[in-house]
């Protein structure tokens, strides 16, 4: 990996520590998606080692069961709380404290690992920290599941049109489609019922597939 990528991944970490220190709305794209898009990126790049051999593979098992761990209870020292009606998430000290712990553990495994023969290509920054996120997406998710409260909408979706989800995309925060524009009082009846398009054609069939 590149140092520029590096200090991408690491500044963008950092970022969002920070932020969710201060609270953000917990959204199911968020809490279940990146983890796992981190994991996928990681594992493509460990594909791509040369001479990949078994050394690489346990010491990558020991790295993965440690970063779930640490992940599951960072995931435990998360605050959850309501608020407007969806989830929202802060980290605490105690997930700041967490956090750090489990970087140093984590550089002490790569370098016991790479003192034991492991390629140092073999154990990917994305990977590390996707492995750790997926474990506070296990702890984080069950909590935030076991609350009955809805997920927080994607960033840029209107909670006006919440109404025509169904209860399922509500609480997923899905964002709904945009109520249809309403012709104002006077204007001539023909805009109640126009005549049917191409467009309209299209967005029926649309619809009728995302209700299968």
């Amino acid at each position: 990996m590149s140092i520029g990528l590096l200090i991408v991944i690491v500044v963008a970490a950092v970022a969002l520590i920070v932020k969710r220190f201060q609270g953000e709305p917990m959204n199911a794209r968020d809490t279940f998606g990146t983890p796992l898009i981190l994991v996928a990126i990681g594992i493509y790049s460990v594909t791509k080692v040369e001479d990949l051999d078994g050394t690489d593979i346990t010491w990558l098992i020991i790295g993965g069961i440690v970063g779930v761990t640490f992940g599951a209870i960072r995931g435990t020292t998360i605050g959850i709380f309501d608020r407007d009606g969806h989830l929202w998430q802060r980290y605490t000290v105690q997930t700041v404290a967490v956090w750090a712990i489990s970087m140093v553990v984590g550089f002490g495994v790569g370098t016991l690992g790479t003192a034991m023969g492991m390629h140092h290509d073999a154990r990917p920054a994305t990977l590390s920290i996707g492995i750790g996120m997926v474990g506070e997406m296990l702890s984080l998710g069950v909590r935030a599941l076991s609350t009955g409260v809805p997920f927080a909408p994607d960033k840029g979706s209107s909670r006006a049109s919440d109404r025509s989800q169904s209860p399922l995309d509500r609480y997923l925060g899905k964002p709904s489609q945009p109520a249809p524009d309403r012709p104002h009082p006077g204007e001539p009846n023909r805009r109640l019922h126009p005549s049917p398009t191409l467009r309209d054609g299209l967005d029926w069939l649309n619809q009728a597939r995302d209700r299968r």
